[in-house]
């Protein structure tokens, strides 16, 4: 049986599907007021997509690149009321002491508190308003790869590169991933119909089927096609709060004709 989604597509946080705007960054509980915006790292990302990516620096280029933008504001992105709206169900949900619930962070940033949030409390009681989609649900899987996009449209690297877990892509830091998208101007996400989800060996997984549109800085367009498979560790005991929430675990892309 195939499940019946809508293709659309991911602008940032302009267009807001299953789960919203946003990507995520593993939040910490100290440092910073509740009213600081977090500090996102500086540089360019590229995910391990095979193909899709831009050519990765060497070490040499990596040190001597010139600082990238700032992150875009969620206040930016979507508008100020918005964004505030975001912003309270974030702090409605987060059990942090300093949240990254703040309009001057990426939207992505505060829907992976968001998410992060409602994934530790889940099952604990009547679910908290603001907890759309389920945690575990299938569009739960399909939103982390679009907070991914979302998060690497707002240069928000950090956030886009947490979405591969805590540790990020294999074998890229985050530095490395930065620079891979040194010279992408703009990602589009278009995700396809989705099959059900697969389980084995502890884990569940989803793959979600997306159709990728980016522009280099120079102009130049590139279209990509494949598949992202998003994991979780299966409710076992002694299964850590990380492990139970979706994440990317490999992408499969092939380059095509840019329309």
């Amino acid at each position: 049986m195939r499940i019946a989604l809508p293709s659309w597509t991911l602008s940032g946080c302009a267009l807001m599907a299953l789960a919203g705007c946003g990507a995520p960054t593993q939040p910490k509980d100290d440092g910073g007021a509740d009213n600081a915006a977090v500090s996102a790292p500086a540089a360019t990302v590229a995910a391990p997509d095979n193909g899709a990516q831009t050519p990765m620096p060497d070490g040499a280029a990596v040190e001597n690149a010139a600082a990238p933008a700032a992150p875009l504001s969620c206040a930016a992105d979507i508008g100020s009321a918005a964004a505030a709206k975001r912003v309270a169900i974030c702090r409605n949900v987060s059990p942090a002491t300093h949240p990254p619930c703040n309009a001057a962070n990426s939207c992505a940033m505060i829907e992976d508190e968001i998410a992060r949030s409602c994934a530790l409390f889940d099952g604990q009681g009547e679910p908290m308003a603001g907890c759309d989609p389920a945690p575990k649900s299938v569009a739960a899987a399909v939103a982390v790869v679009q907070r991914y996009y979302a998060a690497l449209n707002a240069r928000d690297y950090g956030t886009a590169w947490a979405q591969w877990g805590d540790d990020g892509p294999p074998g890229q830091s985050l530095n490395k991933f930065q620079a891979g998208f040194a010279g992408t101007r703009s990602t589009r996400v278009t995700i396809g119909t989705l099959e059900p989800g697969d389980g084995g060996a502890g884990s569940i997984y989803q793959t979600v089927p997306v159709t990728i549109d980016s522009q280099l800085q120079d102009g130049t367009r590139q279209r990509f096609v494949g598949d992202y498979v998003v994991r979780r560790v299966n409710d076992v005991d002694g299964a850590s709060p990380a492990q139970l929430r979706w994440h990317i675990g490999q992408a499969k892309l092939k380059a095509v004709p840019a329309r």
